[in-house]
């Protein structure tokens, strides 16, 4: 459709089939209706394009720069070609806008990566986010084992309550997408987990379903061991997994549910989960409290708990409720707020951060930890993607605007001395430089057959 509207703005008649017409049209309703879909189902993560840009920004700049001055060519033809000086003036103006627009973009192009790399902070932790769910099924003991495999520093989880008030680890709330309860319980299928209780999950096989399903496509990387490994997880309690971290010193953080009002632990969910802790016999200074209802309470029963907030507050506001963690997903957090918060000793940690790309924006912009649910893909980044100082990015801003300055220049001159070639021939001209560059041997040819036709017969 562009190339379209480029046409017509030269003047050129476009001669479109029906079926042309029918296929642009069929495919600008496909268009319209995915983006629409896409953002109805994905609409949080178009945040992503802000950061993205600041990993690109400087690499995106020359690419365009290469582009526009590519461009140049067809441009400085259209404006020899034609002998309408509006039309020149216009398109000179649009053209060298775009151009000036570009080599001064740079200006306002910022990304945490330009910087002085000997500020650089140290590698920010890595916690497994449901353990390691595209190794493992998510939320049970072998994918948390797999995330510490991984080197993680830190395991968080997913935890709900059963009926008999044991705190379990689950993310949906029920158990059709990671168990077999179809095939257990086919009449509670559709029933909240929460309402079972603690014998009837054990019956649950909660791995299956990831050998059968293959949801991050990795089951065949696995070997048969792993395989049958994962063939009989089970559903996972809250203390299993404290128990896993205490072992090796790791951190465990979890987002604790509420069960529904009619649940015989709504009230008392806060302490069945602190019962549930204490009894583990964890280190307290290893578990991360998120909940916000009675957090005071919860701070005079196990005051060595590690206070943490999943809501976005001022690092003076933390402070005064004597948080020193902060649990957010990586779009709630700008680089400058991120370096406050960590100026400020408030501990941040990003979610959900599984490509390199975006790790190594999240380093440059000083952030204490991430949660990733590909903690093997985030091992192999011991250095930020890229890293350039201000003074190297200057350079080589400052180059490419020189370069293309130079090329667009050339090609302009160029094809003026081209086009002023072209115009001074007339037909005549071309029709008698046709008639002396034909070979000999035709031209001999043509007397024979004058001579020929000569002759009596």
């Amino acid at each position: 459709m562009v190339l379209a509207l480029c046409h017509i703005a030269l003047g050129q008649q476009l001669n479109l089939h029906w079926l042309h017409k029918i296929g642009v049209t069929v495919a600008l309703l496909t268009t319209v209706v995915g983006v629409i879909s896409i953002n109805q189902t994905w609409g949080q993560e178009w945040d992503v394009i802000p950061i993205s840009l600041q990993a690109t920004g400087p690499f995106l700049h020359i690419g365009a720069l290469a582009a526009v001055t590519t461009l140049s060519w067809i441009v400085a033809g259209q404006v020899a070609r034609t002998e309408k000086n509006m039309f020149q003036a216009v398109v000179m103006l649009l053209y060298l806008s775009v151009l000036l627009g570009l080599y001064l973009v740079p200006l306002y192009i910022s990304s945490p990566c330009i910087m002085d790399p000997s500020t650089l902070k140290p590698r920010p932790n890595v916690i497994g986010h449901q353990g390691a769910p595209m190794l493992a099924p998510e939320n049970t003991l072998w994918s948390f084992q797999r995330a510490l495999q991984m080197n993680t520093t830190g395991l968080e989880a997913d935890v709900a309550i059963s009926v008999d008030g044991v705190p379990f680890l689950m993310h949906d709330h029920t158990l059709r997408r990671t168990t077999d309860i179809e095939e257990i319980f086919p009449d509670r299928q559709m029933d909240d987990a929460s309402f079972f209780n603690w014998t009837d999950l054990q019956q649950l096989n909660a791995g299956q379903w990831f050998l059968k399903d293959d949801p991050f496509w990795t089951v065949r990387t696995l070997s048969l061991q792993e395989k049958d490994l994962i063939a009989n997880q089970s559903v996972c309690s809250l203390e299993q997994l404290l128990k896993l971290a205490s072992y090796h010193n790791s951190t465990v953080v979890f987002r604790l549910r509420r069960p529904p009002p009619e649940h015989p632990c709504y009230d008392s969910w806060i302490n069945d989960t602190l019962q549930a802790v204490q009894q583990s016999g964890v280190p307290q200074s290893l578990v991360m409290w998120t909940p916000d209802e009675q957090r005071a309470q919860v701070r005079q029963l196990a005051p060595g708990l590690i206070q943490t907030s999943v809501e976005k507050l001022s690092p003076q506001s933390l402070e005064e409720y004597g948080i020193s963690r902060l649990l957010l997903r990586y779009n709630q957090a700008s680089t400058q707020e991120i370096r406050n918060f960590t100026h400020s000793d408030i501990n941040l940690t990003l979610y959900t951060v599984n490509e390199p790309w975006l790790y190594s924006v999240l380093w440059c912009s000083d952030v204490s930890s991430v949660s990733s649910e590909a903690p093997q893909i985030l091992k192999k980044v011991p250095y930020p993607v890229w890293l350039m100082s201000p003074d190297e990015y200057r350079l080589m801003w400052v180059s490419a605007d020189l370069v293309s300055f130079a090329v667009v220049i050339g090609i302009f001159i160029f094809q003026k001395y081209r086009m002023s070639g072209m115009r001074s021939y007339n037909p005549e001209q071309i029709m008698l430089s046709a008639a002396v560059r034909r070979s000999s041997r035709d031209i001999n040819v043509m007397k024979e057959k004058l001579i020929f036709s000569g002759q009596p017969q």
